[in-house]
């Protein structure tokens, strides 16, 4: 069983940023983030891998950064250039041999 802990979630204006952070109890291979927002489907924003491989949704491309710290088990998302779409509550995700974990989620407001 896996544990991850998300902080760093608040209220930001338009064009402003956030960084999030997500700790894992332990190593877990894949590790990345979703975003919900009301009344939408859970989609992706980011992933990377124990080896650093990232993916990230056309929408966060340029403004979004995902990064990890291996030894802390950590991922992060530097979040930039935030639109009021990007409203949501965010949920980290770790992967690890073929099951899903997640975090209870943060919520990341955008407005002014």
């Amino acid at each position: 069983q896996v544990q991850l802990v998300e902080s760093g979630g608040g209220l930001v204006q338009p064009g402003g940023s956030l960084r999030l952070s997500c700790a894992a109890s332990r190593s877990i291979f894949r590790m990345g983030w979703y975003r919900q927002a009301p009344g939408k489907q859970r989609e992706l924003v980011a992933t990377i891998s124990s080896l650093g491989r990232t993916n990230y949704a056309d929408f966060v491309k340029g403004r979004f950064t995902i990064s990890r710290d291996n030894a802390k088990n950590t991922v992060y998302l530097q979040m930039n250039s935030l639109k009021p779409e990007d409203a949501a509550v965010y949920y980290c995700n770790g992967w690890q041999q073929f099951r899903d974990y997640w975090g209870q989620g943060t919520q990341v407001t955008v407005s002014s």
